[in-house]
């Protein structure tokens, strides 16, 4: 199984006063990337492909209920010939927020989300 893990545009000015204010949530983050390559799959399921993972955050000393969550989308496609077929995911990450701030994204935002790595 070959898994690559890509950052959009929208994650990254989402993570970026997350990672000021907690300096911490990087190695969080590499942790999450090194999971995310061993089960693509990870967190709750949303529907469209997408998956919601509770992250905790160690600088805000909460756990992860109180912690970031992580919105992921998963492409997957068959690669190789009949004999070594092998299935290649590609996770986007596609926003993370504080859980403090902001309690979940609508249906709507979602699809929007999806939509723009496209």
């Amino acid at each position: 199984m070959k898994v690559e893990v890509k950052v959009t545009s929208n994650f990254k000015k989402q993570a970026k006063p997350l990672l000021k204010k907690y300096p911490l949530l990087i190695s969080e983050l590499d942790k999450l990337e090194n999971e995310l390559t061993k089960n693509p799959k990870l967190g709750k399921p949303l529907g469209s492909d997408a998956y919601k993972i509770r992250l905790s955050i160690k600088s805000k000393g909460r756990g992860k209920s109180g912690g970031a969550r992580v919105i992921t989308h998963i492409e997957s496609e068959i690669i190789g010939v009949i004999e070594q077929v092998e299935e290649a995911f590609t996770v986007n990450l596609l926003t993370i927020y504080d859980k403090s701030d902001t309690e979940s994204i609508t249906d709507k935002e979602l699809k929007g989300l999806i939509k723009n790595i496209r």
